[in-house]
């Protein structure tokens, strides 16, 4: 599908640079697109790519970083700094250090965690997150607030306007479904408008509900309200993670960028292209150019591309991933491997809890396919949008046929929680006590695969074309 082709962001071409607008901007107001193609919010400001496989050095990044954001109006501002959690892998502690000494004139200096609705960090997880001693943060770093986003606490969101419900239903196409609702309100923490200048840091990986993650995602779900949240992760289940991980141009981002247009204060995006636990890239700038970038280096870096589909697939889960409702990337980056009727086991010997946030509604209502909700939605019209599409994604693609789903693969759990909660919960049960490991290694020719760290990189295969996933 053209939605699917590589972008053709490069400077000097002003054609593909018009092309590659419209295909990111569907959906977003005329005036947007006319700004960006005018040229507007600056483009990409500073760069820097290694070849592949290699990483930048400390003063590459640095001086990256001190062109990218030279002349920003920083110096006398309210800054604030968006940056992701400990679920996503960057050397964050590097890159915290840096914008703490190039943003040394801002007034007021806020890095504020943008959790969506994953669960607070407490001041110790904090100071670690970002890479400092409790002496440090008593001392050196003193004058810069370190913040969680609290999607759920009184008085921390302020309202941006309205996306009427048909603009989105002209966004969200043949995606659409009577389950988004209607209006939404766009909900986002004070901190961002209050501040003067936001700068937001993070990866861009394939992701299941957006395509590339990113960019303005760190507005939304990132430091916004329920509403958003639920209602873009929904339409990412309508869309299915087979038909959405690994596409730039997606009805999600395309409803992401049009909800950013509500924000006023000016924004630049650190884009960062991960490779392994160093920096392959950076991309400095406006935060759409600068994040299609990074949406073009990570499929050219962060996408395996297998010849045949895998049967048994062991996807193990690193130590960050703390609950199963992070870990469940495990599945949505090898689903597009999955052959019909395989199995992907969830290998996570550390993993104790389903959610922190979600657990009492993940608990009660299972994982499964789209078509097991919207046939008996009357069932499930009181659930969160935003727990029926993480139910969805963890499950799979399926079919409901004679009144019962019919997976398109098998799921199955290798943790801490026992059989019962297993099935409580719809997946299959598997000891990890049980499981070598290194005896799933070098398998592929038979259909069986070992990933060591599973829920970043996505594994793509030969397969038959997504269908409908609603019947």
């Amino acid at each position: 599908m053209a939605r699917q082709r590589r972008l053709a962001l490069r400077d000097g071409r002003g054609g593909a640079r018009r092309r590659w607008v419209r295909r990111l901007r569907r959906g977003v107001s005329d005036a947007a697109i006319a700004h960006l193609e005018a040229g507007g919010g600056g483009g990409v400001l500073a760069r820097a790519v290694a070849p592949t496989g290699q990483v930048l050095d400390a003063s590459a990044v640095r001086s990256t970083l001190e062109r990218g954001l030279a002349g920003g109006g920083f110096d006398g501002a309210r800054v604030l700094v968006l940056i992701p959690d400990h679920t996503r892998t960057l050397p964050l502690p590097q890159l915290f250090r840096e914008l703490v000494d190039l943003l040394a004139g801002a007034r007021e200096l806020t890095f504020m965690v943008a959790l969506g609705t994953h669960p607070p960090l407490d001041e110790e997880r904090l100071q670690r997150l970002v890479g400092i001693s409790a002496e440090e943060r008593a001392g050196r770093y003193r004058h810069v607030r370190i913040v969680n986003h609290g999607w759920f606490e009184d008085g921390t969101l302020v309202s941006l306007g309205t996306l009427p419900h048909t603009r989105i239903q002209a966004i969200a196409g043949e995606r659409w479904h009577p389950t988004l609702g209607g209006d939404v309100d766009v909900l986002i923490n004070r901190a961002v408008p209050e501040a003067d200048r936001v700068v937001i840091l993070g990866p861009t990986f394939p992701h299941e509900v957006v395509g590339f993650s990113g960019g303005f995602k760190y507005y939304f779900p990132g430091v916004s309200g329920a509403d958003m949240i639920n209602v873009t992760h929904w339409l990412g289940a309508l869309s299915g993670v087979r038909g959405t991980i690994g596409i730039a141009d997606t009805p999600v981002r395309a409803m992401i960028h049009a909800a950013a247009e509500l924000v006023s204060t000016p924004t630049t995006l650190i884009a960062l292209t991960v490779e392994g636990g160093g920096l392959g890239a950076i991309a400095v700038g406006d935060p759409v150019a600068a994040w299609a970038e990074a949406a073009e280096r990570s499929n050219e870096r962060h996408v395996t591309h297998l010849p045949r589909p895998m049967e048994r697939v062991l996807a193990c889960a690193p130590p960050m991933y703390d609950e199963l409702w992070t870990a469940g990337k495990a599945m949505y980056k090898l689903e597009p491997a999955l052959a019909e009727g395989g199995e992907l086991i969830i290998y996570a010997p550390h993993l104790d809890t389903v959610s922190r946030v979600h657990g009492e509604w993940i608990e009660r209502i299972g994982y499964h396919t789209l078509p097991y909700f919207l046939e008996q939605w009357e069932r499930f019209a009181q659930v969160p949008l935003g727990v029926l599409a993480h139910s969805t994604h963890v499950r799979g693609d399926g079919r409901w046929l004679d009144g019962r789903e019919v997976p398109r693969a098998r799921v199955t759990l290798a943790s801490r929680l026992g059989p019962d909660a297993c099935a409580q919960l719809n997946l299959g049960y598997l000891d990890p006590a049980t499981v070598d490991v290194e005896s799933w290694a070098g398998r592929e020719d038979e259909g069986v695969m070992l990933v060591r760290k599973a829920g970043e990189r996505l594994y793509r295969a030969p397969s038959a074309p997504v269908a409908s996933r609603r019947s």
